[in-house]
């Protein structure tokens, strides 16, 4: 599987990787519970992984604040009233987790192969756990999000897209920053945000949502409608078509 798995990504595969390394590196590591990336180094985080079962989701799931959340009001759900999602910068998963536990089909589309990789097998592993129906409404797709959209037809739009463009912190003292770090460190920076809201705002049925950090700017382009802001974190919501006459 390893194998397979270094073959399909085109990367080099290490029968016994150094981890206690000091030099920075970054592996791919299939475990016995789940394959993770794990970084080499002074101060690495832990295994990285896609988990849809235990840990903070499990948490947020039981106890997050259910409709009350603030990425459920960004994105409209409210009442019976659950649209379709495309979350076109999926990264680990766990925004469009939040959003298929409160009954929204939602697409995860994630360019980084390896991103994928990890995400493919969170899936695969929850498939077989108590929130199987859950992940049932998620649909993982791998490529670049703006030709994946721009491929849609009009019946295949979603409603809603979300976007949470990585966007570079100074903070680094917290292990979740660390984790980050390391996860910046694999797929870069989100230089082409600006050209993938243009094409969301074209495709989308009804609105686009962005995440942000409380206090960056916008993305270039229009002003979104309206924002909702949260402690360490805001989302903008660009307005197109009430979602109930959907």
């Amino acid at each position: 599987m390893a194998r397979q798995l270094a073959s399909s990504l085109k990367l080099p595969l290490v029968d016994e990787p150094d981890l206690e390394s000091t030099t920075i590196e970054q592996f791919l590591l299939f475990t016995p519970e789940a394959l993770v990336l794990q970084q080499t180094g002074r101060k690495r985080p832990g295994p990285i992984l896609a988990d849809f079962v235990s840990g903070a989701v499990a948490h947020r799931r039981q106890y997050g604040g259910g409709k009350g959340q603030m990425i459920a009001k960004a994105c409209g759900i409210k009442g019976s009233l659950r649209p379709s999602i495309a979350d076109v910068t999926a990264g680990l998963g766990r925004d469009a987790f939040v959003l298929a536990t409160l009954g929204c089909e939602v697409s995860l589309v994630e360019r980084s192969p390896v991103v994928h990789a990890l995400l493919a097998d969170g899936l695969a592993r929850a498939a077989h756990s108590d929130v199987s129906d859950i992940i049932a409404r998620m649909h993982l797709v791998a490529g670049d999000a703006k030709a994946w959209l721009l491929s849609l037809g009009d019946a295949q739009r979603p409603q809603v897209i979300h976007l949470d463009p990585m966007f570079p912190h100074s903070d680094k003292s917290a292990m979740v920053k660390k984790e980050m770090l390391a996860f910046r460190d694999l797929v870069g920076a989100d230089a082409d945000q600006a050209e993938l809201l243009a094409i969301a705002l074209q495709v989308a049925g009804n609105r686009v949502v962005v995440k942000r950090p409380r206090k960056a700017p916008a993305i270039d382009g229009p002003p979104p409608s309206y924002t909702l802001e949260g402690k360490s974190g805001r989302y903008d919501i660009y307005a197109l078509r009430r979602l109930d006459d959907a």
